[in-house]
């Protein structure tokens, strides 16, 4: 069983299973890589790029940014709520996680459509190219973890979790940080950098 209470300073360690991490390393440069192939071909021709980006409402990634960051909040005070044995508030927050989850989905498919609706197709130009790549490829990672949060819900459940368990828990909620932090740097991006 996972010792819950007050943690020894000494015994600080990475949370999750270190597979996570490397999963999470893996995946983070490949939107690295990704982020800087756009840099690059929106360095070699700002003008296109710029006339292409304003066809985009900052609103909807407003409110993405809103929601994700809120649902990051509620992961992390559910965590601590396992680790001091409230797992039916704990249960409750990843509920609420779960809820801004499936609100950034509503808010990106509203988003998608209207875009789609106004000719704004991922083959219009390479701009349009990045911003379904992207943004969609991070829609994937928000389904995704929306998976894992039920996860998180399931194991919130058990009565005691074993420190195998309490791992798994630590890192599902990693993976649902990651996917806030690589909104947190989408948003700017595709939405705000001129």
């Amino acid at each position: 069983m996972v010792t819950v209470g007050k943690v020894d300073r000494r015994a600080r360690r990475v949370p999750g299973e270190e597979g996570t991490w490397v999963f999470l390393f893996g995946d983070m440069t490949v939107f690295a890589v990704l982020f800087g192939t756009y840099l690059y071909y929106r360095g070699a021709d700002p003008v296109a790029f710029d006339g292409s980006q304003a066809r985009l409402n900052p609103t909807f990634g407003v409110v993405n940014t809103l929601i994700l960051l809120s649902s990051s909040l509620l992961v992390v005070t559910a965590v601590r709520a396992v680790r001091q044995r409230q797992n039916v508030l704990a249960g409750r927050l990843i509920v609420g996680a779960i809820m801004c989850g499936v609100l950034f989905v509503v808010d990106k498919t509203i988003e998608y459509a209207q875009k789609i609706s106004h000719g704004f197709l991922p083959t219009s130009d390479q701009f349009a190219m990045y911003f379904y790549g992207m943004t969609g490829l991070h829609l994937v990672h928000v389904v995704l973890g929306i998976g894992l949060l039920w996860f998180m819900l399931a194991l919130t459940r058990r009565s005691g979790l074993t420190a195998r368990q309490y791992g798994y828990l630590e890192g599902a909620a990693c993976f649902w940080h990651m996917v806030d932090l690589l909104w947190i740097i989408i948003f700017p991006l595709l939405y705000l950098v001129k």
